[in-house]
């Protein structure tokens, strides 16, 4: 849980308390003087939203005010105020403040998600690029067309990336004498005898089998094999929902092209391949074993009786520095041909409703410029801008896989393959369509012998309620 500072009074810098929705949220407002060149009533104020994403724990709190302190001695016609809010309260505080018209004008960092819980409250940046020419050539084009959002436009520019990849223990695949999963994509399996099979959800299905044991050392292809004595399993889906998991299969979203509920014909496979792996073939963990001390209560990976595990780079720096064994990456696999790495993303984005869009425009493009390295390295994020990439995981081995050989080419590769539409997109009623499908995803994980295309039209109506509702 992240938590506001405690209440501090340095120099300009303030705290007060406002009211939100009848709950009471610390505000943190860094009102820097800008040097002295100007008074703040000569500028035109651009408020900086942070608590939907990274940036509200205490540590990071420092380095954002330095950020502020800087660009406002910088120049003299903008004020940044900096309004720092607990990450729980977040969506709530903001939500109040573009009702009652009291919208900031830049909020950030932000994931998919966060932004996706507003839909068609940011501005299009897309004239504002055109107007300044503005220099795209320092980012991934697919991450560019990440944030070009149909019917709202350009939302948003890259930041902070985590891309996704395998997360391979390496000490399972050798005690099973395996050959370990390909670092490059597009490069087939290889087994022991040299034979190659394409990289797909088939081998990686076959392989997770083998590498799934029960107490007595059988693995799940086994007749010995006992389902409710597993103490190692071979694949896992690391903190998915049901969108998460489905995107292995490939991109899609539970609305369709005229905003009503569906479930893609692909996912419905996904949903159907993971139930069975699940309950059936016993190699992905279920709910039961999921949440066990044995799989470490939801960090499956970290615990080191998973063999494969998929998510993303932030797992790398929150969950594995204090890893024991020896782990590796691997690329994601494919299906039916094609291949997805879904995406975590954090951008900065502009309220449609700001009164200053060309300043708020000026502040976005310093904070993902000029700022970017340091902002990046505050918040643990791999630099969107290609040309701050190359120091990026140096730093992230020295500080915490210090000794290690680990592959980092595979996480940035993955980007050529982004989920596009974002697993994490906008939902009609976004908070009420998620908590719908967190319930499916509850009977999905704790209950055997569902109907999955069942569960999965049930699910389409509920989603299609709450859509309607919106």
């Amino acid at each position: 849980m992240r938590t506001t500072p405690p209440l501090r009074g340095r120099g300009p810098n303030a705290l007060r308390a406002i009211a939100v929705g009848g709950a009471a949220a610390l505000l943190a407002t860094a009102c820097l003087d800008g040097g002295g060149a100007s008074s703040a009533s000569d500028r035109v104020e651009i408020r900086w939203f942070v608590g939907m994403g990274a940036g509200s724990d205490a540590p990071t709190i420092p380095a954002q005010e330095a950020v502020v302190e800087a660009f406002n001695a910088s120049q003299d016609e903008i004020e940044l105020v900096l309004e720092i809010v607990d990450a729980d309260q977040a969506p709530n505080i903001l939500s109040t403040q573009i009702a009652t018209g009291d919208a900031p004008d830049i909020v950030g960092p932000m994931g998919i998600r966060g932004r996706s819980t507003f839909p068609g409250n940011w501005l299009d940046l897309t004239p504002y690029i055109e107007e300044h020419d503005y220099d795209l050539a320092d980012f991934d084009p697919a991450l560019v067309d990440f944030y070009r959002i149909e019917e709202e436009g350009q939302i948003g520019l890259p930041f902070a990336v985590f891309p996704s990849f395998m997360y391979v223990n390496l000490d399972l695949f050798d005690e099973a004498g395996l050959p370990y999963p390909p670092q490059e994509y597009g490069a087939p399996y290889v087994d022991a005898d040299g034979t190659e099979r394409p990289w797909d959800i088939a081998t990686m299905t076959d392989l997770a089998k083998r590498l799934t044991v029960d107490a007595e050392g059988n693995d799940a292809t086994s007749p010995d094999f006992d389902p409710g004595d597993i103490v190692q399993f071979g694949f896992g889906n690391v903190f998915a929902d049901l969108r998460a998991q489905s995107t292995l299969f490939g991109s899609g979203s539970l609305v369709d092209a005229e905003g009503d509920a569906q479930i893609p014909a692909h996912w419905a496979e996904a949903q159907q391949w993971y139930y069975d792996g699940m309950w059936r073939d016993h190699f992905i963990p279920n709910g039961p074993y999921g949440d066990s001390d044995m799989l470490n209560a939801g960090s499956w990976f970290e615990s080191g009786n998973l063999a494969m595990g998929y998510t993303h780079l932030w797992y790398a720096t929150c969950c594995m520095a204090g890893f024991e064994g020896a782990w590796d990456t691997a690329a994601v696999p494919s299906y039916d041909g094609t291949t997805t790495a879904k995406l975590h993303a954090d951008t900065f984005s502009i309220t449609k409703d700001t009164e200053h869009p060309e300043e708020a425009f000026t502040v976005l493009t310093h904070l993902i410029g000029d700022a970017a390295e340091e902002l990046t390295t505050t918040y643990g994020g791999m630099p969107a801008r290609i040309s701050l990439q190359d120091g990026y995981f140096d730093r992230v081995g020295a500080e915490n896989f210090e000794g290690r050989d680990i592959n980092w080419d595979v996480a940035v590769d993955g980007m050529t393959y982004v989920d596009n539409p974002s697993h994490e997109g906008a939902m009609p009623n976004f908070l009420e369509a998620d908590a719908v499908i967190a319930e499916y995803g509850t009977r999905f994980a704790q209950e055997d012998g569902l109907d999955i295309p069942a569960e999965l039209e049930s699910l389409r109506a509920e989603l299609q309620t709450v859509f309607d509702a919106a």
